[in-house]
């Protein structure tokens, strides 16, 4: 992970296409460093989490190109590099773990850092997982509680409980997320330590009761969809 870091830090410095064209060999190296890592992450995720088994790498890396069409920042990279891994790949709208390394104080998270769950889910599907949590909300506090390290992002929610959904029970705050995941950063001694497949595994291990949970609201809307 040393050279990938050094070559994110190097990309946030010199984030332009003739800095980028003339260092297109190292980003290669670096891409198949990555690619191999979220391969051995996969295998490590499916020992436990079945319903990601057979994913390939493309089904769950990102392009480095940033989407600049929408953007005041017309910066033409990524200054950091991910992997979603979830049942039917990044684009199956199902709940996942995300694996995302970025050097510290840099670009979108300022750091890495590891989550689990649903980011931006289909309004259709964020009802279903508010039903689920009005309905079994005990249940979801303990999937939380079970992933210890890690903490809901609260940095995308309602004001208020949202329409159709009773006020003051004990589940408001989480009834009010937009965008329902877990989290926990990591550092660049976490990252550059060995057997990082593995512990990166058992971090998310602690995280699959919340995933399980949030997959079933995700098939239930599913069925509704069709």
């Amino acid at each position: 992970m040393q050279e990938i870091l050094a070559f994110l830090r190097a990309l946030h410095a010199h984030n332009d296409r003739e800095w980028f064209d003339d260092h297109r060999a190292e980003w290669k190296c670096v891409q198949t460093r990555f690619h191999e890592f979220t391969e051995g992450l996969i295998d490590a995720i499916a020992s436990f989490d079945p319903s990601v088994h057979g994913l390939q790498v493309r089904d769950c890396t990102y392009r480095i190109h940033r989407d600049t069409r929408f953007s005041r920042d017309k910066s033409p990279f990524k200054t950091y590099m991910g992997a979603f891994i979830a049942p039917q790949g990044k684009k199956s709208g199902h709940a996942g773990y995300y694996f995302h390394i970025e050097p510290a104080g840099d670009g979108l998270l300022q750091g890495s850092g590891l989550s689990a769950g649903l980011y931006a889910p289909h309004p259709v599907v964020l009802r279903s997982v508010r039903d689920e949590i009005l309905d079994n909300g005990s249940e979801v506090a303990a999937a939380i509680a079970e992933a210890t390290g890690f903490a809901i992002n609260e940095s995308n929610k309602l004001r208020r409980t949202p329409v159709g959904f009773p006020r003051g029970t004990m589940y408001d705050e989480l009834l009010k997320l937009k965008d329902v995941f877990i989290e926990r950063r990591i550092t660049d001694e976490f990252l550059l330590s060995d057997g990082l497949i593995e512990r990166t595994a058992e971090e998310f291990r602690r995280t699959k009761h919340f995933i399980d949970l949030l997959n079933r609201a995700v098939d239930y809307a599913r069925e509704e969809m069709m």
